[in-house]
């Protein structure tokens, strides 16, 4: 950032574990001011190895009802932010840690209590993913290195011993304090955000959220070096990060749930039980998003949604972890969206 200091969260301070309106703001910044948070990972950094199992007993935090889990980091106050505005979260930079881990075992995921494949659900595994530098000497396009274990069915033959891929690092777990409740930063979810691991949360891209109370009173934590859709298992590939953002305020602008501003789409989203509800949800958010600021009718924006090759349904979060609802995103190109 050209030698400035920036104002920042260390590690150690990033371990509140609910969206709580009473907690004491860690920061006040200002609108366009860039700070930045060191984030643990989603089990406060007690994965280091592939000893360490993800048993609760064993685990700090799961003899609490929920769990503590997702760690982040907050409330950052915004100077001039009130309730009925709205909170422009842009998500400079993601430097994520030298390794991330993912996490299985019995009664853990949809293939937790199954018997059709024995070892994912009478004994716990842990993998780590060690992750490499990438050209720029860092992780900013680094690689995450997969190993694949050696498989000794008639099938498993020798093989590769790892795959890896580009890491993709996204914010998994963002929001501000909601209306009245505190929620927890494992299974809280609501149009303020929560632990909805959607992969567009990342550098390059804006979220914008509804604020509830004076200085918006943000957080954040929960990075993932890389995800599919659903994160499937429950976990992803876990890891510590720093992370450098700034905030921005529309006033007296009212949205109803998260949405998301890539450079060339807009994302609306939704979190919801069945996932139908959720997908329907979310497109009527998109729908809108359209007819209040781009000018369509009603009838064009319903026939849109429904017509235009290029719109697609996300599922970002679909996963069998206690009282988590189905995360969907409904997108749509920019190029048909500008009048």
């Amino acid at each position: 950032m050209g030698g400035i200091r920036l104002q920042r969260i260390p590690r150690d301070l990033a371990r509140k574990y609910a969206f709580d309106w009473r907690d004491d703001p860690l920061l006040r910044v200002k609108p366009g001011e860039v700070f930045e948070l060191e984030t643990y990972d989603a089990s406060t950094g007690y994965f280091k190895s592939e000893a360490d199992k993800a048993i609760p007993g064993k685990r700090p935090g799961f003899d609490k009802s929920p769990p503590l889990a997702n760690p982040i980091a907050g409330p950052i106050f915004l100077e001039g932010a009130e309730r009925g505005d709205m909170l422009v979260v842009t998500l400079e930079s993601i430097i994520v840690d030298s390794y991330s881990w993912i996490a299985i075992g019995p009664r853990r995921g949809p293939a937790g209590d199954l018997t059709r494949w024995p070892e994912l659900s009478s004994d716990y595994t842990t993998k780590i993913f060690k992750h490499t530098p990438g050209p720029s000497g860092t992780m900013r396009d680094g690689t995450l290195h997969f190993p694949l274990t050696p498989n000794p069915s008639p099938t498993g033959g020798e093989g590769r011993k790892e795959i890896s891929w580009p890491i993709t690092p996204f914010i998994g777990t963002i929001g501000v304090a909601p209306d009245r409740e505190v929620t927890t930063s494992l299974d809280g979810q609501g149009e303020w955000g929560g632990n909805l691991d959607i992969r567009d949360v990342t550098v390059g891209n804006k979220v914008f959220l509804p604020i509830h109370h004076p200085g918006a009173l943000f957080y954040l934590g929960d990075v993932h070096a890389s995800q599919g859709d659903t994160e499937f298992t429950g976990t992803a590939a876990e890891t510590k990060a720093t992370v450098q953002v700034k905030l921005d305020i529309v006033k007296a602008k009212k949205i109803p749930w998260m949405r998301i501003e890539k450079p060339d789409a807009l994302i609306a989203i939704h979190a919801n039980k069945p996932l139908e509800v959720a997908v329907e949800t979310a497109t009527f958010h998109l729908m809108d998003w359209l007819i209040s600021e781009h000018g369509f009718t009603a009838t064009d924006a319903y026939c849109l949604v429904s017509t235009c090759p290029d719109f697609r349904i996300h599922v970002y979060q679909m996963c069998k972890i206690g009282k988590l609802a189905y995360v969907a995103g409904a997108e749509i190109p920019k190029k048909y969206v500008v009048r």
